[in-house]
């Protein structure tokens, strides 16, 4: 396979991504599109890493992992916090849990 087959699959990714982001009020689903942009940029990092056979790619992937994985566990213990207190994941009320 060459290069441009991940870059397009990883821009279809990231675009979804964004558009999830910027689309949805569910923070679940906000939550999954960050994991989205977060597999696109794994992919770019793997697919120029084997393009100019450099491992450095992989390993930075690893590292952007680690921080998804941190991310779902923070995200999704806010997001329980929010259930608790609201009785809704809704991103419009999030903004009334201030102060």
């Amino acid at each position: 396979m060459q290069l441009n087959e991940f870059l397009f699959l990883a821009a279809f990714l990231f675009c979804t991504g964004v558009y999830g982001v910027l689309a949805r009020k569910n923070a679940v689903l906000v939550l999954m599109s960050i994991e989205l942009i977060l597999n696109a940029v794994n992919i770019n990092l793997i697919a120029f890493g084997a393009f100019n056979d450099n491992i450095t790619g992989q390993i930075f992937a690893l590292f952007v992992i680690a921080v998804a994985a941190a991310e779902v566990g923070i995200g999704l213990a806010i997001v329980l916090l929010m259930y608790r207190n609201r009785k809704s994941i809704d991103l419009d009320q999030a903004d009334l849990m201030k102060g």
